[in-house]
């Protein structure tokens, strides 16, 4: 039996932008999260910790094996939720913050939020998400995609995590060699940590610019967790 492929958006993003790599992959069984840290009410920003416990919970609503990918900020949100009793056969870390416990996402990032960051108080924006996020998605999925770009709580990436899933169950990481939110280099550095290493040639988002190739490569990966 297909695992059930449970698919954790980055920060600034919704379920919206799996639609690509859903349709890729075709008869999968998916199951999406829309995280409460993301959205542009000021007044209910979530929070990591809310985000890991909507994970839990559709998790807990899944009855069959489960493979976890969490893309960028989603891959913080995973190692925080997921537990050896969770049954996830595997997690898939897309260009994704693979943390330890009592790490955040600005420790990470050393500390300083980086300059396409935009601070509003609780929330942050992003000031250039076409140049961030989509250097290799066409034009006019670009344009889609940025216009349905949201606030995220601050909150969510200065706390530490208090769970390191990755240590319990099996992990690949994902590399993006031309990611321009999250370095190459780091990515290197923090796939050290997982199971397994893949690659691919693309920027941030690869489920918009090659959702085909992306799904080629999870394949194999629930072939095996099944």
């Amino acid at each position: 039996m297909t695992p059930t492929l449970v698919l954790v958006h980055g920060a600034w993003h919704g379920s919206w932008c799996w639609e690509p790599l859903a349709e890729a992959l075709g008869d999968v069984p998916i199951h999406t999260i829309d995280l409460p840290s993301v959205g542009n009410d000021p007044a209910a920003p979530g929070d990591l910790y809310a985000d890991a416990a909507a994970v839990r919970s559709a998790l807990a609503g899944i009855d069959a094996p489960t493979v976890v990918l969490g893309h960028s900020y989603g891959g913080a949100v995973i190692t925080e939720a997921v537990t050896a009793d969770s049954g996830v056969a595997h997690l898939v870390y897309l260009c994704a913050f693979l943390l330890d416990e009592g790490e955040s996402l600005l420790g990470a990032v050393g500390g300083t939020p980086p300059p396409w960051w935009d601070i509003h108080g609780d929330h942050v924006l992003v000031s250039t998400p076409e140049a961030v996020f989509y250097n290799d998605v066409p034009p006019e999925l670009t344009a889609r995609s940025v216009a349905r770009v949201s606030a995220h709580s601050l909150a969510a990436f200065e706390q530490p995590l208090t769970n390191a899933a990755w240590k319990a169950v099996p992990s690949t990481y994902v590399i993006c060699g031309q990611d321009q939110a999250i370095p190459p280099f780091a990515q290197e550095a923090m796939a050290q940590r997982a199971g397994e290493v893949l690659r691919m040639d693309t920027g941030h988002s690869p489920f918009l610019s090659q959702p085909e190739a992306l799904a080629g490569l999870l394949r194999p990966i629930l072939h095996r967790a099944g």
